[in-house]
This record gives C-alpha cells, structure tokens and sequence, in this order.
C-alpha cells in the first residue's frame, strides 16, 4: 500500500483531523495528547504561527505513534520547511503546479485544497485524488460534494472550513467524503488556560458524531 493509500485509510478510519493553530509551544505536546487521548490521531499543524514548524517536531519526537502533518502550505518553501520538521504530510489551502511537482518528486503527501470543479480537474491531472474540500461550508457544504461525485468519482475529500461538531454526521455520510477538519475541538480558551480534559472530551464528541455516522441501523 502506498503512503497516500494508507493516509487515506487512516484518514478514514479516524474520521476527524482536528487543524491545530498552536502560539504556544509548551502547549503543543499536552494538546495533542488530549486529542490522541479522546481518540484522534491525526493532527495537522497550521504553519499561521512562529512556532508551529517546532510544534510538529515536538509532537513527533513526543507522541510518535501520531500521524502529524502541516496545514496552510502554499509554496515551495513552506513545504520544504514542513519535510524538514518531520511533517508526514502536507495540506493547502489550494493547489498549484509548483507545489504538486516538489511533493511528487520529494515523495511527500499533499493534499490539495479545492473548491472548484476546474481546481479538481488540475489536481486529478496531476495524481491528487485526496483533496481538501475548502472552505467547506462557504462553497455549498453537503450539497457541493453530491455535485462533485457525479462528474469526479475519482476524487476524495477531507471537508474542512466552517464545520461544528453537530455537522460531522451529514458530512461523513458523503460517499465521496473520507474525514472532515476543523478547530472546533480546541477552543482559544480551553487551550489558552490549559484545560486539557475539556478538549479531550470534544475530540470523544467528535469520534462519537463520526461513529453515529457509521451507525447502520438493524
């Protein structure tokens, strides 16, 4: 199985990815072990703040059975930067033809940002098949995806942007939806005054909205 192939497979397994903006770095080790405690162990580190480059490399080095990646990469440089800190795979906000040709040839995940039916189009054409639905909720939600199906069978999304946690069933029931993103389970607050059991608690909210979403009733 290639790397992208088990990406997705534990991208799917798990359900949801919470996307992490982290300022603090002392906080970065509790947080994601009170994510990984309430059952999430995938992890994509917005590179919005100073510090998050070293945030990845002290969740690798702390917690290495997470899967950890790196959002909000937009050019080359972010990316190599992101490779260098042990991120295991990349997320953009969208996608261009420079980004996708440095992933390809340093062999590096990336999952590309999309929100219309031309940006998948460039992305399929060269070998992106797991794409970020972004901003989700901005460009039709629920309804964007069924449309995109028809046309793109081919394509499998992580929905993110604009997501709460009541939301997470509709979006996972997508036949062309594999995991969902957002920052719903690590409120400023809670993370600011350290409040580690609460967000481990709304990361067991979310894996329960994803297994309701799984629930086949008999």
């Amino acid at each position: 199985m290639s790397s992208i192939e088990q990406l997705k497979h534990l991208a799917q397994s798990v359900g949801v990815i919470p996307t992490l903006v982290i300022d603090d770095l002392d906080h970065a080790v509790p947080l994601a072990r009170a994510l990984n405690e309430g059952g999430l162990s995938v992890l994509e580190i917005t590179l919005r703040t100073p510090v998050a480059l070293q945030a990845i490399q002290h969740i690798r080095e702390a917690l290495p059975s997470l899967m950890v990646g790196a959002g909000t990469v937009c050019d080359v440089n972010t990316a190599a930067a992101a490779c260098d800190a042990g991120a295991q795979f990349l997320v953009s906000p969208g996608y261009s033809a420079a980004l996708g040709s440095y992933c390809r040839k340093q062999q590096q995940i990336l999952i590309p940002g999309v929100a219309t039916a031309s940006e998948i189009m460039a992305a399929l054409a060269d070998g992106h098949d797991f794409l970020k639905a972004f901003p989700a909720a901005v460009i039709g939600g629920t309804r964007w995806l069924q449309a995109m199906r028809g046309p793109f069978p081919a394509a499998q999304f992580c929905a993110t942007g604009g997501i709460s946690n009541n939301e997470v069933a509709d979006y996972l029931s997508q036949a062309n939806v594999l995991c969902v993103g957002g920052s719903w389970m690590t409120p400023a607050d809670a993370v600011k005054n350290k409040n580690w059991s609460h967000i481990t608690a709304l990361a067991r909210a979310a894996c329960q909205a994803r297994n309701s979403a799984r629930h086949t009733p008999t």
